[in-house]
This record gives structure tokens, C-alpha cells and sequence, in this order.
């Protein structure tokens, strides 16, 4: 699989969004149109996207999905790929996206509390559909929207969704989310080492090198956010750089 830079749509009260650590109210970037912010992306280069339901994640209910719909309906004859995570509690809630032609679907909260949703999803729907989301905060996983913790390590419950069918892992090191101060790439490197499915990264990204580290790890792909919405590089520069990596 070719590294792959996926670019974050975070969405608040129907904008766009960018958090620091996922707290409401700490808003480094917000845009009134994540269909059009979506589109963009799109054309500079962008082959998947990563669309986040932050009142999903954060309250439980999913006030953006007419959102995503509109942003799956424009960018899907692109042939674009569309990830979604968010607020997706229920098998009912994953089903409906993956029918709605979302390619995969990530759980966090519902995973952690009913591990057999993930083996429900990758039997029905197959297992590159499913993504489970292993959100980290001093070395435990946080869910809830990252109000509530866990006892659970990320290593500990990659291995466990790797077998209840999950095609791949989202792992996001909360203590460097959104803080534009670098990344520490050891957690992701563990969690790679741990798992043969394909690990996608983030947290923390602030410039290019950030973006090689990451890709040293083993890591599959990189969700990037704040770095691409406030300028410290562009997306076609961020693609340059990985292809120039070899």
C-alpha cells in the first residue's frame, strides 16, 4: 500500500472545524462550507478523505450526516474514498453509511463497548469497510468524544479488533492532537509492530518531516488537520515529499 496523506473534514454545528484535542470552543479553524472545503481537497490531490462527525463523537447525535451525504454524493463519482467516524454508535448507524456509499466506516466508543459490532460490520459488509478508531491519551484509549478513558491500551485492543475482523486501525495520539508541536511516533511504531493490518495515523503533524516520521513507522497513511488548515504546508507539498521518500 503507497502512503497515503488523507486530509481531515472535521464537522461542529455544520462547519468545519479544527480542535485543539477535540475540546469544543478551542476552534483553531472554522468554515462555513465542508462540502466545499471537502471539494477542494479533492483537487489538490487528495485520493481519500476523512469526514468526522464532531456532535457525534462529542454529544451522540449526528447532526452533520446531511453533511456527509452531500459530500459523498459530490466527491464519490471522483473516485474518491470516504472515511467516516463520529458519533457511529449502533450497527443501524454503520450500516446506513456504508449503504449510502461511505468505503469505510470507523468506530471508536461503540467498539469499545461492544466489541462484536466490529464482527457484525467486517461479516456484512467486509472488513476493509470497518476501521476501528484507537484514540490515545497517557497511553490509554479515550471515548466519548475523549471525555471518558478507558483501561485499555491501544496495543491491547488493536490486537483484539484484528481479530473480531476490523481492516484497519485509526490511531490518534490525543496528547500531540492539534497542538502544532510535532508528532512522538513511538505509540504509533508499537501499535504497527503489534498488528498486520494497515495502521493509519494521527496527532500532531505540524510540518513535512513530521509527515516522513510517521511514514517510517510503518504506518499506512496520515490524517492531517490543522498543519493543512493553517498553512504550514499544502497538501500537493505534503504529496511531493512522501513520493520523494523512497
Amino acid at each position: 500500500m503507497t502512503f497515503e496523506i488523507i486530509p481531515a473534514v472535521d464537522m461542529r454545528n455544520g462547519k468545519c472545524v479544527q480542535l485543539v484535542q477535540g475540546v469544543p470552543g478551542s476552534e483553531l479553524v472554522s468554515l462555513d462550507d465542508p462540502v466545499a472545503v471537502a471539494k477542494d481537497w479533492v483537487s489538490q490531490g487528495a485520493r481519500t478523505l476523512h469526514l468526522i462527525d464532531l456532535d457525534g463523537a462529542i454529544d451522540g447525535a449526528r447532526h452533520n450526516a446531511p453533511i456527509i451525504e452531500e459530500i459523498v454524493k459530490e466527491c464519490k463519482p471522483a473516485g474518491i474514498s470516504i472515511q467516516v467516524g463520529g458519533g457511529i454508535r449502533s450497527l443501524e448507524d454503520a450500516a446506513g453509511l456504508l449503504r449510502l456509499g461511505v468505503d469505510r466506516v470507523i468506530l471508536s466508543t461503540a467498539a469499545i463497548n461492544d466489541p462484536q459490532l466490529v464482527k457484525q460490520l467486517a461479516d456484512s459488509f467486509g472488513s476493509e469497510r470497518v476501521n476501528v478508531a484507537l484514540d490515545s491519551r497517557n497511553g490509554k484509549i479515550s471515548i466519548e468524544g475523549w471525555k471518558k478513558q478507558s483501561e485499555h491500551t491501544a496495543v491491547e485492543m488493536g490486537i483484539k479488533f484484528e481479530k473480531l475482523g476490523a481492516g484497519s486501525l485509526l490511531f490518534t495520539n490525543i496528547d500531540t492532537e492539534g497542538l502544532m508541536q510535532g508528532v512522538n511516533t513511538r505509540p504509533t511504531e508499537e501499535l504497527v509492530k503489534s498488528v498486520s493490518v494497515p495502521v493509519i495515523a494521527s496527532g500532531g503533524v505540524t510540518g513535512l518531516a513530521d509527515l516522513i516520521a510517521i511514514k517510517r513507522t510503518g504506518a499506512s497513511a496520515v490524517v492531517v488537520g490543522s498543519a493543512l488548515y493553517t498553512g504550514k504546508f499544502t497538501l500537493a507539498e505534503a504529496i511531493t515529499i512522501i513520493e520523494k521518500d523512497i
